[in-house]
């Protein structure tokens, strides 16, 4: 219907559409703009919490957690060889008996205290709980080459360190209970020196406990923490003497000693004591171990040691003067002094070689 003036009628409404249309246009923008940053804010997290430097170091601390060392060991960046020991004065020849589950202990509380760039690296600190003692470790961490469209990212310097153990008084030992002898681990293997330190490979971060409990010898322990990446650890162990060891020593030395009394002269062939005479004896003397030797055994090198010890033996002998014929019998005390060497064997059992002189 025409209006009044003969013009064509608007028809109602119209006017009020086109202003909602232009306030629903910077409605819409301003959503855009909110799910772009949230867009970005979840991007952000995505990336922190999952392709971040600081992620890359927390998932491989997971999984030393989780004990998971043959995929700790694929972490790129982790894994070494000769070259790269030999450029950081670590010996080549290090083992990687210890990079097993077994010689782990737990690993905890691992959280990231520090994150810095410098130059084409990061570096990225971390506090943890290794084996119930607190520790901090700084990791150099840098882009994969063969990153994609998502950033990757590997250990600019390996976190293996090298456990240089040396271990004295036994060729076997334990490392946070996980068993090892020295020629398994050794390049020289069934000739392996006992007294050589052996480089062992370890994860870092960890606690290792040595110790050694054997039938000859044992000590309580000694713990180390591997804090440091690629670096050198030295440890020294000297295991000492069990008393069921001691105890064998003391039957040996006193059969041994045993064994020369029943010779008939008066100068036991290969023996500590004997007796001395200007005249002629009449008949064989007869020798006896009055006082045998309280034997100790202390640590010698890569062996064992006695230490000088006292002892009696008594000797039972007719002398007949080349003067005048006369006949006396002599009984007599005749202090001397026991030591020995004692070699531990290939097979563990121990060689004893018993010395001494005339008090």
């Amino acid at each position: 219907m025409d209006n009044a003036g003969g013009g064509p009628a608007t028809p109602e409404g119209v006017g009020a559409a086109h202003r909602r249309s232009r306030l629903e246009i910077p409605a819409m923008v301003l959503i855009g703009v909110l799910l772009v940053a949230a867009l970005g804010a979840g991007a952000a997290s995505l990336y922190r919490e999952f392709y971040s430097p600081r992620a890359f170091v927390l998932q491989y601390l997971s999984l030393l957690q989780e004990r998971r060392t043959a995929e700790a060991l694929a972490v790129p960046g982790v894994a070494v060889d000769s070259t790269e020991l030999e450029a950081v004065g670590l010996p080549v020849s290090s083992s990687q008996a210890l990079l097993r589950p077994e010689a782990l202990t737990p690993l905890t509380d691992a959280e990231v205290t520090g994150e810095s760039v410098e130059g084409d690296q990061t570096r990225v600190s971390v506090s943890y709980t290794a084996g119930g003692y607190a520790g901090t470790t700084t990791f150099a961490i840098e882009h994969d080459p063969g990153e994609g469209l998502l950033p990757r990212w590997r250990f600019a310097r390996s976190p293996l360190s090298v456990m240089n153990l040396s271990v004295k008084g036994s060729m076997s030992f334990s490392v946070n209970g996980f068993e090892v002898d020295k020629r398994q681990v050794s390049v020289d293997e069934a000739e392996a020196d006992p007294a050589a330190a052996v480089p062992l490979l370890v994860f870092s971060p960890g606690l290792y406990s040595v110790a050694v409990d054997t039938a000859i010898s044992a000590t309580p322990g000694v713990a180390v923490l591997a804090d440091a990446p690629l670096a050198g650890i030295p440890v020294d162990v000297q295991a000492e003497p069990t008393e069921q060891f001691i105890g064998v020593v003391q039957d040996r030395v006193e059969d041994f000693l045993s064994t020369c009394a029943e010779q008939k002269v008066l100068q036991p062939t290969g023996c500590p004591f004997g007796y001395t005479v200007r005249n002629r004896i009449d008949g064989a003397p007869t020798w006896s171990i009055v006082q045998q030797p309280v034997v100790t055994v202390v640590p010698d090198g890569a062996g064992w040691r006695i230490p000088s010890t006292p002892a009696v033996a008594h000797i039972d002998v007719e002398i007949r003067s080349i003067f005048d014929g006369s006949l006396r019998e002599v009984e007599e005390d005749v202090p001397f002094r026991v030591d020995g060497q004692i070699s531990v064997l290939p097979d563990g059992t121990a060689s004893i070689l018993v010395g001494g002189a005339a008090d």
